[in-house]
């Protein structure tokens, strides 16, 4: 039941409240520049929902101080906050309400136009949009048999100087795929998109499709950026050596001993089979810890491999310390890059039937973050 690690502890010691994500940020400069070293493009690094969960404005400046040119995000809330903290490279957003397009324009923020109804509503107010053209994942963009259209009403508008074209764009429906059969057809169709555009007399200066995965396996050199958002945070889809950026740590709250026979937690889902020590975690579902994990997931402490058991409650959960002695107050890695021995983000998604981009933007607001410079 237990894996005994014989590699080094973990350095999760000095944790001043129940449990924190510890962000190295100089991971997230690594991963930049990973990309950078590989593709040909400019890197846009995509900072929504609180840059997965790792804080935007932090993982932010260090992406780009790492050589990314833009920012992106999905509501336009987020693009006001990466302004006001005074980051002033292009950000594109593609989620915003009518309401914000004042703001959007004061904040210089391009903004994504899939419609012709889209593209009035912006035009005098939003200096600078982006057209996006769906070319296969069938959620937003525009259809296909609208661009024309779309576009001619764009290059009617700029030639008024209501608005600039600054950009066009679509997105990846089998991005993290190794095979980029389909990835090929829509880059295909963007390149066809791109020359309707510039037929009806629109000359962007960005061109994008490829995600993290799909900036890898898609030779599209005639796109100007690639979007890193997973691959920003180290989800390493294709094995191109990036580095996870957070870990998340927290101490044993409370440590007893229980009789064999004895059940843990709601419903004794979990009933010993020995005599043994468990340890209480003090996080839980509420925080961001999946409760689908349970009966599968386990932590390290003192270099060991310790289960959870029982169910996963909303502030807590329990693992099984067996005869370690271990005591209250002493560190727990729940989750990590993998190096000491402790779970991945990775292993805790595929416990709980996730990706690890969920578990990471799950991570509720009583888990406060970390930033800190690593040694590599």
């Amino acid at each position: 039941m237990y894996l005994v690690q014989s590699r080094p502890r973990p350095a999760t010691d000095g944790i001043t409240g129940l449990a924190e994500a510890v962000v190295d940020l100089s991971a997230i400069r690594d991963n930049v520049r990973t990309f950078r070293h590989r593709v040909p493009q400019e890197v846009l690094a995509v900072v929504k929902a609180d840059g997965f969960g790792h804080g935007a404005v932090p993982v932010a400046r260090a992406a780009v101080e790492a050589g990314a040119t833009w920012l992106g995000v999905a509501h336009a809330s987020e693009a006001f906050e990466l302004r006001a903290a005074g980051l002033t490279v292009p950000i594109l957003t593609w989620l915003y309400d009518a309401a914000e397009l004042m703001l959007l324009s004061d904040a210089g923020v391009d903004v994504s136009v899939s419609t012709v109804a889209e593209l009035q509503q912006v035009v005098s107010v939003v200096p600078y949009v982006q057209l996006k053209l769906d070319t296969g994942l069938h959620r937003s963009g525009s259809a296909p048999d609208h661009w024309i259209e779309l576009t001619r009403t764009a290059a009617h508008y700029e030639a008024l100087g209501a608005v600039t074209v600054r950009g066009i764009w679509s997105h990846l429906s089998h991005g993290d795929s190794a095979d980029a059969v389909q990835s090929e057809r829509q880059l295909q169709l963007l390149r066809t998109g791109v020359s309707l555009a510039r037929r009806a007399g629109l000359r962007p200066s960005v061109v994008h499709l490829a995600n993290s995965a799909g900036a890898i396996t898609l030779d599209a050199p005639d796109t100007d950026l690639v979007r890193i958002g997973a691959g920003l945070y180290g989800i390493d889809d294709l094995g191109i050596g990036l580095r996870p950026a957070m870990r998340l740590v927290s101490k044993l709250a409370q440590v007893r001993r229980i009789r064999a026979g004895e059940g843990v937690s709601y419903g004794h889902d979990f009933v010993a089979d020995r005599d043994t020590t468990i340890a209480l975690v003090p996080i839980g579902y509420a925080d961001g810890i999946p409760r689908a994990a349970a009966g599968r997931a386990s932590v390290l402490c003192r270099g060991v491999r310790m289960p959870v058991i029982g169910r996963i409650a909303m502030d807590q959960f329990v693992v099984d310390a067996g005869d370690l002695g271990v005591e209250p107050g002493e560190p727990v890695t729940i989750f990590g890059d993998g190096t000491s021995g402790e779970p991945t983000a990775r292993d805790w998604a595929d416990w709980s039937g996730t990706i690890s981009h969920e578990l990471y933007c799950g991570l509720g607001k009583r888990v406060p973050r970390r930033y800190e410079e690593g040694t590599r």
